[in-house]
Parts: structure tokens; C-alpha cells; sequence
């Protein structure tokens, strides 16, 4: 069965482990509960990423369900 991931855009957090810590934005078309786990499967193993408290670009880009993007500051 096919897995929905609603008709939404989540904004996510994600931070760097380097030694030199890093936050970036990125966006998933998602529900929040699975917007987290898809974001961390794009970035590189050990950083960590949960539901940003910020709101949503106007700007937001399209994208299709289960889709993430980075945005760019």
C-alpha cells in the first residue's frame, strides 16, 4: 500500500556535527511526523534535524509529495 504523506509543507531544522556547527532550513512536502525522518535521509549521516518553530517562506518551493529541499538563506 502506498505510504500518503498529505498535501502539506514542513519546514525542518537540521544541524551540523562538525566543529564548526551548521543550521540550515529545509523544506519537505509532508506531514510533520515524516518530514523529519525524509530530511535526514538527504543530509549526511550524524546530523540531526527536527520541526522548525519558524514559519514557511512565502516564496516556499513546489514540490511533490515526499520531496525535500534545502532553502536557501
Amino acid at each position: 500500500m502506498a505510504q500518503s504523506f498529505g498535501d502539506q509543507l514542513t519546514l525542518v531544522e537540521v544541524k551540523t556535527d562538525n566543529f564548526v556547527p551548521k543550521r540550515q532550513l529545509w523544506v519537505a512536502a509532508a506531514k510533520p511526523d515524516q518530514a523529519v525522518t525524509l530530511v535526514l535521509c538527504a543530509v549526511p549521516v550524524g546530523w540531526t534535524a527536527a520541526i522548525a518553530d519558524e514559519r514557511l517562506p512565502k516564496r516556499a518551493p513546489v514540490l511533490s509529495p515526499g520531496e525535500v529541499c534545502a532553502l536557501k538563506h
